[in-house]
């Protein structure tokens, strides 16, 4: 289940909305990301095709299992990364942008050892 960091980004995007609104459309993603609604329609067909997705005839966007579980994947992640790197003294919004950028790249091994070690008491 390999996805690029666009993918993924974009679906970490589409849970986080779920979870504030009652449906996510496009319009929401691109104003969310600050991206053109042509570039999230692109995307969205890419996400589609995937199965990671899927967009019913109003245009609401749905996860499936499969993005779910990436989207979760990322947004776990991303908020332990973030979290940890505050503990470390960084500041909150460099540290969430650092967090975004290691969270693609960062092996599963690796990441379970930082989970393992930032959440010891």
């Amino acid at each position: 289940m390999h996805t690029n960091e666009s993918a993924e980004n974009y679906l970490e995007t589409i849970l986080i909305l779920s979870r504030k609104k009652p449906v996510v459309r496009s319009v929401d993603i691109a104003e969310e990301l600050g991206f053109k609604k042509s570039s999230v329609s692109v995307a969205m067909k890419n996400l589609r095709e995937k199965e990671h997705i899927t967009v019913t005839r109003e245009g609401f966007i749905y996860l499936t299992e499969s993005g779910r579980e990436i989207a979760e994947m990322i947004y776990e992640r991303h908020e332990l990364l973030t979290l940890w790197l505050t503990h470390l003294g960084v500041s909150g919004d460099i540290a969430a942008q650092d967090a975004c950028k290691i969270e693609h790249v960062i092996s599963k091994e690796s990441f379970e050892a930082i989970k393992r070690h930032a959440l010891r008491k």
